[in-house]
Order: structure tokens, then sequence, then C-alpha cells
């Protein structure tokens, strides 16, 4: 199976202005996902959509390809994902290079790991998926099962539908919410089904300690504090 690793990077992000090329730890923001992608053994080509040539200069010096430049009118505050994969796609199959699906690598989310992308992609290429998504448990105290919706009347009606909560917490069923940080999707399903997940999707859970998205400084100073640890030493235990 042939996967194009895709990052995508405008140049006009509001929350953290010019983001994807701020410094994170002493790299630009971009550059944590590049190394991951590059990493990963399953991806057969990694490549920059961007708007901004200082942005696609930067990518380019962490070792992504920047083939093209991503038209204005795709770079947007209010433009979808979607319509930005489907242009790459397009332009690289114009150029005689195809591919059977498309990893999608968000520079929001700088800690995934190469092991993340490569068991993502594994799990779609095992068949029966249309697309496989990172995905991270949900707090029991917001399972769906517990959750309300208030309707316009004031009533609460419960988020699955049921009549009444479930309730013991040991008896609720696992939920999940997506975590951001990879998106695998079959070509077809992308350029055909004009969908980033199709009929049939699969989860992969990632580690909660590592998840940050990345969209306005609160975010990059939890992404700070992460990093931090990460590289704190172990404390040393002593003999008792």
């Amino acid at each position: 199976m042939r996967v194009l690793g895709l990052v995508p990077a405008r140049g006009g992000s509001k929350g953290v202005p010019r983001k994807t090329i701020r410094p994170l730890g002493g790299r630009p923001l971009l550059h944590w996902t590049a190394e991951a992608a590059l990493a990963a053994t399953r991806l057969s080509r990694v490549v920059l959509t961007t708007d901004d040539p200082e942005i696609a200069e930067v990518g380019g010096a962490g070792g992504l390809e920047v083939p093209f430049l991503r038209p204005a009118e795709l770079a947007r505050d209010e433009t979808p994902t979607l319509p930005v994969v489907q242009h790459a796609l397009r332009m690289l199959e114009a150029a005689g290079d195809r591919f059977d699906a498309v990893c999608l690598l968000q520079p929001t989310s700088p800690f995934r790991t190469p092991q993340d992308i490569d068991a993502c992609v594994a799990l779609l290429a095992a068949g029966g998926a249309d697309a496989v998504v990172t995905v991270l448990r949900v707090p029991a105290e917001h399972n769906p099962h517990w959750v309300y919706f208030r309707g316009g009347d004031g009533a609460l009606r419960l988020a699955t539908g049921e009549a009444e909560p479930i309730p013991r917490r040991q008896a609720l069923p696992p939920a999940f919410h997506r975590d951001g940080s990879v998106y695998v999707t079959r070509r077809d399903v992308v350029l055909d089904g004009h969908s980033l997940y199709g009929g049939r999707v699969l989860g992969y859970e990632t580690d909660a300690a590592r998840s940050v998205n990345v969209d306005d400084l609160d975010d990059w100073a939890r992404a700070e504090a992460m990093l931090a640890a990460f590289r704190r030493p172990a404390a040393t235990l002593e003999a008792v």
C-alpha cells in the first residue's frame, strides 16, 4: 500500500500567529511532525501543503517535500480540511504519483510518534475500514450515557436517546473522542466519496500523556510543560 504523508500548514493561523514555524523546545513546531513522519516506515512520501513561502522554506529545511504551493482560496480561516487533502492528491496524481491512501498529520499535534503513524497505516492495510483515526478514551463523567442535551423546552435528554442513564460507572461501555494527531484514509474515499472518514472508521488509541492540540497560547504553554516533563530525568529512588 502506497501511503502519502500529508502535513498541512497555512500561513494565516490566528490563535498563535505563525505557530507552525514558532519554536517549540528550540525548533519549529512543524519540525516535530516532520521528524515523526519521516521516521515512520509505512509512508511512501511526506509532503507539506502550504500557501506560505516562509513555511515552505522551514518545512523543506525539516525534510518535507514541497512540490507545490496551495492556492490562497484553500488557506482561509473557514477552509475545511477535506478540499486541502483533495487538492494535494490531485496535484500529485497530475504529476504521475498516485497513492492508495493519505495520512493526514496536522502539525498542531507535535508529540505523536512514528509508531503511532505506522500502527494506524497497518490497521487500515489490514482491510475492512475506510479510515483509521487516533482516539483517546472519554472520562466516565463525559460518557454519552451520562451526557445530557438541553432541548428547546428546557428538558434534559440523554445523548444516547435512552430514557435513563446507566446507573453504575463499571457498566459504562468505553467511549472515545478523536485525538487529532493521525488520520489515514483511503484515496477513493477522499476523492470519490468526498470524505475523510467514509462509512467504516477504526480507532487507534493513543497515549493521553502525549496528546495536545496547539490552537491557542494556553495550548502552547501546555505543550511546553509536557515537553519539559518528557525531558526531565527520572527521579532516583532511595533504598528503604
